[in-house]
């Protein structure tokens, strides 16, 4: 028999950007715990919705009956230095990476309240942490993001929801495949990563679904790395 505690079964999960890269992996890895998982995107999922447009963010709720995890994954980067971003390119990853958690959490709550150990997951980035030569508004919003779920986490846990965060290095996503595909930049990323290579969406996924667990039941407000000891040794 299952063990209640390491499954998710009967558990609904909505996941943005879920239809590549660590989204896609995360929704796969819940549905193969026994969750129900609704995809959202901006296309080719079961929500096709838009989370920067507000009224896209209101209609991914309309018919939800029931939730008990929420994963905000969708997120973009523009990697320029900050004197080289446009306005509307910082609006844009702003309203994506930022605005678009924190109203999305909002709109989740009643149906989380009344949720099942109902958990929020943030994906945000090493960059919040680390200083990485480019996106500086990429940088300031997973920050922002991070201590977003600080605040939650000790607001809601009254309302038996827990919310934590996932903050990935570089991960082979299609994101990340401009600077992967990148000899030079590549070598020097594998040389400030302890474990000597690029991390593997499932590998961020197994610990959103883990951090959605019964079995974590006690671990909230917390930010963990998925970095392969970047974040405690390297120096980009």
């Amino acid at each position: 028999m299952t063990n209640p505690r390491w499954t998710l079964s009967g558990k609904t999960a909505l996941v943005t950007g879920a239809t590549a890269g660590i989204g896609l992996a995360i929704a796969e890895e819940l549905a193969r715990f026994g969750a129900r998982v609704i995809k959202v995107a901006r296309k080719n999922a079961d929500i096709n919705a838009d989370v920067t447009n507000p009224a896209d963010r209101k209609r991914i709720f309309e018919n939800l009956k029931r939730l008990d995890i929420l994963v905000n994954n969708a997120g973009t980067n523009i990697r320029k230095k900050a004197v080289e971003y446009d306005y509307d390119e910082y609006v844009r990853v702003r309203e994506t990476n930022m605005d678009s958690v924190f109203e999305l959490s909002r709109l989740a709550h009643p149906l989380l309240k009344e949720g099942s150990e109902a958990s929020v997951i943030n994906i945000v980035s090493v960059a919040a942490f680390r200083h990485l030569g480019t996106g500086a508004p990429y940088a300031m919003t997973k920050a922002a993001v991070a201590h977003l779920t600080r605040a939650l986490a000790a607001e809601w846990a009254k309302d038996g929801i827990r919310v934590n965060a996932i903050a990935p290095w570089y991960i082979r996503t299609p994101l990340a495949e401009p600077v992967l595909s990148d000899p030079v930049r590549l070598e020097k990323i594998l040389s400030v990563t302890p474990m000597g290579r690029i991390g593997e969406p499932e590998e961020v996924a197994s610990l959103a679904a883990f951090l959605s667990m019964p079995a974590a039941s006690y671990i909230t407000g917390q930010c963990v790395g998925v970095d392969g000891g970047f974040e405690v040794a390297g120096v980009f």
